[in-house]
């Protein structure tokens, strides 16, 4: 394997970007994107965190830390990183199991796997997931964001819901009737600006105008003596001279170790890390199919091409270095790149600028989003899970694809819902292969061109007979391919197998061949191999096939065979 990537990643994909002109114009539009995206990631962010049970300012910390040195370090120019909605089937049951240091720890070692996948060269790994199974777990999990906005959209508390989806819906559902309706009101008054607003001819993001209406009604119904929960209400923090402080922090992270004040020693810490790992690999894996879907959706958008291999290494050092600043796991996110690029960004900076604008906001506006209410951030995550279920691509694949891709799709849903999502990935990639392989063994087929007059044009010789067969020889065709054959050779004194439309040979290939040699040499069939292509050659070769005279033989053309035989 070999190990290589272009180092220092840094230096050589900004360098990369700027070989092509960049003016005053270009500036000017990589910081209005880098504006019009921190606006955007300022409530997401802060939502996501809230959602996986954690306060809102580690979704800031992220999208200000992961997201600049991912945009620096990173082979994507256009992709802007921080707390995505996929993450929260994963981070949840982390936090809720082994709170923010285990999350913290996790997140750790998932950036070290994705720097090694990186340096390894799995850049590609994307293109060995197919789409059914990719929009099977990305709607199971919109389904499960949208489930956990249900107590907070509707003013709901529970002191602890179930694990396990349908126990927790279960849970949700009876306590339906104990729905506060100024809640449900800013949820309905949020999501209504939230797709209204997108009827509208403006470049204004809706989070903002949405959040804003959420706030101000809000503030009308505690006029009113109908108190509405707030980030305020919910979340407390601790100041740096000891007192306390409610909603956000009005200061930028610092550097402190994730695991600082633990006295249970460095044994307890490993024991953790051992028991992480699982959730470890998932956030890689996740985060690795998240940022280079992400990658390339953006390269058909906007024209560029960017190195997987470098995306995935900034990526990796990206959820490395965000645990010392207590963020929480960071990936590419879609839709803010997509803004991104809408906006006009050209390169890397606006993502850093995006990143920037998130640090300004909790030095000089943390007081204000304390007021945001718990039920308009909820609204916020349901609008993103639609969008998240890509319900016009499972439409059309249900209606345009194959009843396997169909079945693979749904079974992936509902494991990513009721299981997990890494078990989703694994079964339906399995399936999907198993399912292709079976596609792919159908189409080796075998035919009698012995009086075919392009193959013998002066005939063959009484008792011979040429097959042609088409399309890899290979374990899942063996056996219906040979049994084929030796059906065929019955009573034949000579059989010459045409294979130039044979490109793959593998070892299940080379056994069957050999027991069809063996079934010639008992009948008295000799056997030609005419036109054999190079792979297929060079097995034959490595597994030291020789000639026998009078039994077995290799011709380079079929006219060589044809010429044998008569």
């Amino acid at each position: 394997m070999r190990l290589s990537v272009k180092i220092p990643l840094a230096v050589a994909f900004i360098t990369s970007v700027f070989r092509e002109p960049y003016h005053g114009q270009d500036v000017r539009s990589d910081v209005m994107a880098g504006l019009t995206v921190g606006i955007v990631a300022i409530p997401l962010s802060m939502a996501l965190s809230i959602a996986i049970g954690l306060p809102p300012q580690h979704g800031l910390f992220t999208a200000l830390v992961a997201g600049f040195f991912i945009a620096l370090l990173g082979g994507a120019r256009l992709s802007v990183s921080g707390p995505t909605a996929a993450f929260i089937v994963i981070l949840q049951p982390i936090v809720l199991q082994y709170g923010l240091l285990g999350l913290l720890l996790a997140t750790l070692m998932a950036g070290v796997m994705l720097v090694f996948m990186g340096v390894a060269r799995f850049g590609r790994l994307i293109e060995f997931i197919p789409s059914s199974v990719v929009l099977g777990f990305t709607a199971g999990i919109a389904v499960v964001i949208a489930t956990l906005q249900i107590p907070d959209s509707l003013g709901l508390h529970f002191e602890e819901l179930p694990e396990f989806y349908l126990a927790r819906l279960w849970t949700m559902l009876l306590a339906l009737p104990q729905t506060q309706w100024p809640a449900l009101l800013i949820t309905g008054i949020t999501l209504a600006v939230l797709i209204l607003w997108r009827r509208l001819p403006t470049s204004i993001p809706p989070h903002l105008p949405a959040l804003l209406v959420g706030v101000f009604a809000a503030m009308l119904l505690q006029q009113f003596g109908f108190a509405v929960e707030t980030l305020a209400d919910r979340f407390q923090f601790t100041l740096p001279d000891g007192t306390q402080g409610t909603g956000i922090p009005p200061f930028l992270p610092t550097f402190n170790w994730p695991w600082a004040g633990n006295l249970a020693g460095a044994a307890w810490l490993f024991a953790l890390a051992r028991e992480l790992l699982p959730f470890a690999f998932a956030i890689a894996m996740l985060g690795a199919i998240e940022s280079l879907l992400c990658a390339v959706v953006m390269d058909n958008m906007s024209g560029h091409r960017h190195d997987a291999n470098a995306e995935l290494v900034g990526q990796g050092i990206g959820n490395m270095l965000v645990p010392f600043f207590g963020g929480i796991t960071a990936t590419a996110a879609l839709a803010r790149s997509a803004t991104n690029y809408r906006s006009g960004a050209r390169t890397p900076i606006a993502a850093m600028t995006h990143a920037l604008v998130v640090g300004a906001a909790l030095l000089w506006f943390a007081p204000w989003l304390g007021y945001l209410p718990m039920a308009s951030m909820a609204a916020l995550l349901l609008m993103v899970a639609w969008q998240m279920s890509e319900r016009h691509h499972v439409v059309h694949l249900v209606k345009k694809a194959p009843q396997g891709d169909i079945a693979v799709l749904i079974l992936c849903a509902v494991l990513t819902v009721l299981v997990d999502m890494v078990v989703a990935i694994f079964v339906g990639v399995v399936i999907a292969g198993f399912l292709f392989i079976q596609q792919v063994s159908v189409m080796t087929r075998v035919q009698d061109v012995s009086t075919h007059p392009k193959h013998a044009p002066q005939g063959l010789p009484d008792g011979w007979a040429i097959f042609k067969i088409t399309g890899p020889i290979f374990f899942a065709a063996v056996d219906r391919v040979f049994t084929e054959l030796r059906t065929m050779s019955t009573g034949k004194r000579g059989v010459i197998l045409y294979l130039d439309g044979v490109s793959v040979l593998d070892a299940g290939g080379l056994d069957g061949l050999a027991a069809f040699r063996q079934h010639c040499a008992r009948h008295g069939i000799e056997l030609v191999l005419a036109d054999v292509q190079f792979q297929p050659l060079k097995a034959l070769v490595r597994a030291g096939v020789q000639p026998e005279d009078g039994k077995f033989m290799l011709t380079s053309t079929l006219a060589e065979a044809v010429e044998r035989a008569t």
